[in-house]
């Protein structure tokens, strides 16, 4: 028999003016984005009065002082240390595509693909890495005489009725095999983490499995569980990946994909 070991384990230029009793007076309106040309223009030589004459790096100054002045940051400017939108426009995550389905939504890496292979009861939704059949995700709805998740008791105490989750071995027999097992045992499952959580007024719980088989291979399989009970049915969601490949950049999509799912 397959013994289960369980572990709890973020303006206008000032208007450049030349105060000449005779000399002429300008005036330079700087806009937001706008280019400023200057020209430098001959000015008389001495007037009669004693006017200085306004050199053409002063004139120059004042207007380049004025332009920083009138402009302002456009939103497509990027900060210290962040890549320039260009466009103006937000930036979107493509890694993951929003699915609505039956009473609930998630969303899927978009590198994921639908599958027909159905696991397990009342499964309404399976996608799977396009790389990698191990990495998956599956929905199931069935039907529940509870009114929350929370009359499953704990957590832990919930796994225990939904073990199906965490997969089927293909050897039943005897067996002193080596890895950690002990003598009997080809499978086992560490709790590495749970907790429960309310959102919009409904709880749900979550955990996280690591699975071991003597005839399974890479080291293991990382099972995520997210549940909840809405109008008498039963609503699980488990993405899984094995364990070479969560370490390998796997962990991000299933992890996200598990923490998007809630019911409608």
């Amino acid at each position: 028999m397959a013994s289960t070991a369980c572990f709890l384990h973020h303006h206008a230029l000032t208007t450049a003016s030349a105060r000449s009793s005779s000399s002429q007076r300008q005036v330079v309106n700087v806009k937001q984005n706008q280019i400023v040309i200057c020209r430098a223009q001959k000015q008389a030589a001495q007037e009669e009065d004693g006017a200085v004459n306004v050199s053409r790096r002063l004139a120059l100054t004042v207007l380049i002082g004025a332009a920083a002045l009138g402009s302002k940051v456009s939103p497509a400017d990027a900060a210290y240390g962040e890549s320039a939108n260009v466009f103006g426009k937000p930036k979107t995550n493509t890694d993951f595509l929003p699915y609505a389905g039956p009473g609930f939504k998630l969303s899927i890496p978009a590198k994921w693909n639908p599958s027909k292979e159905v696991e397990y009861p009342g499964q309404v939704l399976r996608y799977e890495d396009n790389f990698d059949t191990t990495t998956n995700v599956a929905v199931t709805i069935t039907p529940t005489d509870k009114k929350s998740i929370t009359d499953y008791g704990s957590p832990e105490e919930f796994l225990t009725k939904v073990d199906y989750l965490l997969g089927k071995q293909a050897y039943f027999g005897k067996t002193d095999s080596e890895g950690g097992f002990d003598s009997g045992a080809v499978a086992t499952a560490n709790i590495l983490e749970s907790s429960s959580q309310v959102v919009d007024g409904k709880p749900y719980y979550y955990l996280s499995v690591l699975t071991r088989t003597a005839d399974g291979d890479e080291g293991g399989k990382h099972q995520l569980i997210t549940a909840t009970v809405k109008d008498g049915k039963l609503y699980i969601l488990k993405a899984q990946a094995g364990d070479k490949r969560w370490f390998k950049g796997a962990r991000k999509f299933v992890e996200s994909t598990a923490s998007s799912f809630s019911v409608a």
